[in-house]
Parts: structure tokens; C-alpha cells; sequence
């Protein structure tokens, strides 16, 4: 069942930009009850002031969340796909990352730093971080996303290469468990000519480098 469309909700006006979310009111419903006897079971009171519309919130930001199940990262990238005769590193990096571990369901969050190497086609450089979205807007583990990004650049490319990378914090380690807030973890996956060693130095150079 699709996450999105139907009704309108948090209309929102920032400098002439009016930010507009759509949800399914069955599924907002749907969620919400469970939201409710959660706070129950929690011992809070979900009829207290600033309880009452917590369930509806939590079953839209829920949604938001995890909105890429509804996005085809394929199709993403074919939709600017162009032939290009171009054959040398194409590198997007600082691309913000925000995904909510499967295990605990809370969020983590960081960078990725991506790169390929064309072979006939280029693609527009705003779907990059685009299919990171698509698959990060969902439940995940970090290994995952990683190779799915990868696997996704790939498969729809066909580029001599492909090389990512995310850092990301995981409030799970953060807030619970081991409790360690300055924990970084670091996952990379690569194809083609990024597996030589001397091609995948060039990318890790070109990715901590700050331009002047």
C-alpha cells in the first residue's frame, strides 16, 4: 500500500515556498491506534494535552520516514540517463544520509560519498543523491544500503565502475546499548576498476580533500 497520497496536511510557507505532505488517512488511522496503546502500555495518558495528537504524528513521520518503498531508484536514475563521451571519475560526495535501523528502529545518519565511471552514459548528478534517498527511506542496516546504492549505480549504468562509501552514527549505539556518542561506522563497496588499489586510492584522496 502506498505511503503517500490522499490527504493534505502541515501546509507550510517558508519564502514563498509552500511545503505540502500527503498521507493515506486510512494508514495514518491504522498506525495511530497502535500508536495510542503503545503510550498505554508505556503508562502514559494519550487523552493528556500534549499526548493527544502524538499517535497521528509518530504515524506520519513514520510514513515520511519510510517513503522510499514507494520510489524505484532504477527509474530514478534512467530518467536522466544521457550517452556522454566521457570516461573518467564522476565523484558526488557529502551526500546527506538519514535511515532508521531495522533492529531498534531508530535513526541513523551521516555521509556518502559516491563515484563511478562512465561508459557511454552520465546521469543528471541531483539522482545520485536521489536513489541514496530512495533506499536509505527505509528500514535498513548500513551494509545494505551500501550495496544496494552500489548494486542499483550499476545495474542501470553499466559504468566501468562504481565506488561508495558512508559514515554514518547510529543512535542505537548512541542512546542505548553500548552508549558510545562518538562512534562512527564506516561500510564501502566498489565494482569494476574500483577494486584496483590504485583507483580506489584515488577516489578515498578525492573524497577527504577539501577544495580550496
Amino acid at each position: 500500500m502506498s505511503n503517500i497520497p490522499y490527504d493534505y496536511d502541515d501546509d507550510e510557507e517558508i519564502d514563498g515556498y509552500v511545503k505540502i505532505d500527503r498521507y493515506n488517512p486510512e494508514l495514518i488511522q491504522n498506525i495511530s491506534t497502535h500508536y495510542t496503546d503503545i503510550l498505554k502500555q508505556l503508562g502514559e495518558d494519550p487523552e493528556r494535552e500534549g499526548l493527544v495528537k502524538t499517535p497521528e504524528r509518530v504515524a506520519k513521520a513514520l510514513l515520511y520516514l519510510t517513503h522510499g518503498y514507494d520510489l524505484n531508484p532504477q527509474e530514478i536514475l534512467e530518467s536522466a540517463k544521457f550517452k556522454e563521451d566521457y570516461s573518467q571519475m564522476v565523484v558526488v560526495k557529502d551526500i546527506e544520509v538519514y535511515s532508521m535501523c531495522e533492529h531498534h528502529m531508530l535513526p541513523f545518519f551521516g555521509k556518502a560519498h559516491i563515484a563511478y565511471i562512465p561508459n557511454g552514459h552520465v546521469v543528471g548528478l541531483s539522482k545520485i543523491p536521489r536513489v541514496v534517498d530512495a533506499f536509505a527511506r527505509r528500514l535498513q542496516v548500513q551494509e545494505r544500503l551500501t550495496n544496494q546504492i552500489r548494486d542499483c549505480i550499476h545495474e542501470t549504468l553499466q559504468p566501468i565502475g562504481v565506488a561508495v562509501v558512508i559514515e554514518c552514527r547510529h543512535l542505537c549505539m548512541c542512546m542505548r546499548g553500548v552508549q558510545k556518542q562518538n562512534s562512527v561506522t564506516t561500510t564501502s563497496a566498489f565494482t569494476g576498476e574500483f577494486i584496483k588499489e590504485k583507483t580506489r586510492a584515488e577516489f578515498l584522496q578525492l573524497i577527504s580533500s577539501k577544495l580550496s
